[in-house]
């Protein structure tokens, strides 16, 4: 079967994601939706960075998008500053009658006990209506804390502490908008970022640990949040800027999932933008990054996800790992009950669609 997919947004994760479509004989691109006029009009094959055209061109044109009925969306706009237009996107979209893969907005991926009623019921309620699925997820929120961890959890005998943990260096992150104004990086510690705003982290974040326990059949008291933050101890560029001594250089955080007192599941970033800083925190598997999973039961686990790519530095392997793990996803998601959608709601995907 060939499933008719229009790409939505095609930035650092959707150029990706629009390849991925392009190269795979099961899908059929019927579209791509762009947010500005520099790349209306455009080649999709030009904007997915490949050497030759595809004959589709980009547009801004919504309703002409929609109005060719694909049977997905893979929905890679920004959301992080614009979250009330990317729910407004998704309620068009899925009351059209059109399934959603996304890479965002990372609530989505398990919004139960997250995201409040009057941001929920709207976007359950267009799935209804057009009876088509919303599925979200990446890496970060994604497979690296669902998919993995879960996998494991399933050998064990008792599980008393199920931690994942983001290791990474941020400083070829190409996106100045997320690295400066969203994270923090690169201003003053009393210049609190919209990402460390009380709340924020347990937004974003609390999904995950929320479906863990789901996962691992665990009822929750609270969500809990805590970060750091370490300045610089000398002046350094990184992809999108420069990095003045005295201003934010690493941050780490955790959102923990708590039974009484004790935290059971938890999500953890540790992230540094030089690697001398903070010698102290946990250092990852291979000098650039790596994503853990950290099980404290019987058995108790430790384990390494490190990514790389022949294209690029591991940034670059994890934004293609985002991508594809939603695109791979597309006849799953298609074939699935209409709703909101959670990795404990699909079968495994363990290969491409194609053949």
């Amino acid at each position: 079967m060939t499933y008719r997919v229009v790409q939505w947004g095609t930035g650092n994760v959707g150029k990706h994601a629009l390849a991925g479509v392009i190269a795979n004989p099961d899908l059929e691109l019927t579209g791509v939706w762009v947010s500005g006029p520099a790349k209306n009009g455009m080649d999709a094959g030009t904007l997915a960075g490949l050497e030759h055209p595809v004959g589709v061109t980009a547009s801004m044109d919504t309703d002409a998008i929609l109005a060719a009925r694909p049977d997905c969306v893979v929905y890679c706009s920004m959301t992080d500053n614009r979250l009330m237009e990317a729910l407004a996107d998704l309620r068009q979209i899925l009351s059209a009658g059109i399934n959603v893969v996304a890479c965002a907005p990372v609530f989505f991926q398990y919004p139960y006990g997250v995201l409040p009623d009057d941001l929920l019921k709207p976007v359950q309620e267009a799935a209804a209506q057009g009876n088509a699925s919303l599925w979200v997820n990446g890496i970060d929120p994604g497979f690296a804390n669902d998919l993995l961890p879960l996998a494991l959890a399933g050998t064990c005998l008792r599980i008393d502490q199920l931690r994942c943990i983001e290791i990474v260096d941020y400083a070829s992150y190409d996106n100045r908008e997320v690295m400066f104004d969203i994270m923090g990086f690169g201003k003053p510690l009393d210049d609190i970022p919209m990402l460390l705003q009380p709340g924020v982290l347990s937004l974003a974040w609390g999904g995950t640990v929320r479906q863990l326990a789901a996962g691992i059949g665990v009822a929750l008291d609270a969500v809990t949040e805590t970060y750091q933050r370490i300045p610089a101890d000398h002046s350094f560029d990184i992809a999108t800027g420069h990095i003045a001594e005295g201003t934010a250089a690493a941050l780490r955080f955790e959102v923990r999932g708590m039974v009484g007192d004790e935290p059971v599941t938890v999500l953890e970033h540790i992230t540094r933008l030089h690697p001398d800083l903070c010698p102290d925190w946990p250092q990852p598997a291979h000098h650039e990054g790596s994503y853990r999973v950290e099980i404290t039961g019987e058995p108790s686990y430790a384990m390494d996800l490190v990514t790389s790519s022949s294209n690029g530095d591991h940034n670059h392997a994890t934004l293609l790992a985002t991508a594809m793990r939603i695109v791979n996803a597309i006849p799953a998601v298609v074939r699935a009950p209409a709703g909101i959608l959670t990795a404990l709601d699909l079968p495994l995907i363990t290969h491409p669609a194609q053949r």
